[in-house]
């Protein structure tokens, strides 16, 4: 991997954690040599993410739609900005441009990017690593919600696995390293 999408909240969460993970994860990022990608905005836990990797000197590139741009308050001092029209090319750049994704706390609009992105690898649009990052308990309902969907067989286990999860960003980054290579032979998806 050398560029991981991260979906994030453009809110900072209640009280100081969230952004501190925001600024564990950027750390991380930057300390592998990952590059982010994200949805360019200057606020919340995605402006945090993006500060935290350009101080480590690290590159980010933003995709955000005009029609969002005023309301995410773009972040104009990125490495790359790049400006769309429209939410789905904003997806469908982010996706090209990155080797793997990851869900950090966010709203409605995180989790719609990560079950499409999931989507894609179900149907195998990408063989890219996607994991989660359940900071505080944030995602433990999910995460539970999923295996009774794998109980009641309507996920199946093995699409139920492409999701790797943890808690610690950089434990999180080195298992997605390790599993992307699993993913580009299809050993996990069969």
């Amino acid at each position: 991997m050398k560029q991981v999408c991260v979906y994030c909240g453009s809110s900072p969460g209640r009280g100081e954690r969230y952004l501190e993970t925001a600024r564990a994860m950027g750390a991380a990022l930057a300390g592998r040599g990952l590059g982010l990608v994200y949805g360019g905005a200057s606020i919340g836990l995605m402006g945090e993410i993006a500060e935290a990797v350009l101080a480590a000197h690290g590159k980010v590139t933003g995709v955000i739609p005009r029609v969002v741009e005023e309301h995410e308050v773009a972040h104009f001092g990125l490495t790359e900005l790049v400006q769309v029209e429209t939410m789905h090319e904003r997806k469908t750049i982010m996706a090209e441009r990155a080797d793997g994704f990851i869900a950090m706390p966010g709203g409605l609009g995180t989790l719609e990017e990560l079950f499409e992105i999931l989507t894609w690898s179900q149907l195998r649009i990408h063989a890219k690593p996607v994991g989660l990052l359940n900071a505080h308990g944030y995602y433990d309902g999910l995460l539970a919600f999923l295996d009774h969907c794998v109980e009641e067989a309507l996920i199946r286990p093995q699409h139920r696995a492409m999701l790797t999860v943890d808690t610690d960003p950089d434990a999180l980054l080195a298992r997605m390293m390790q599993n992307g290579s699993t993913l580009t032979h299809g050993t996990t998806q069969d």
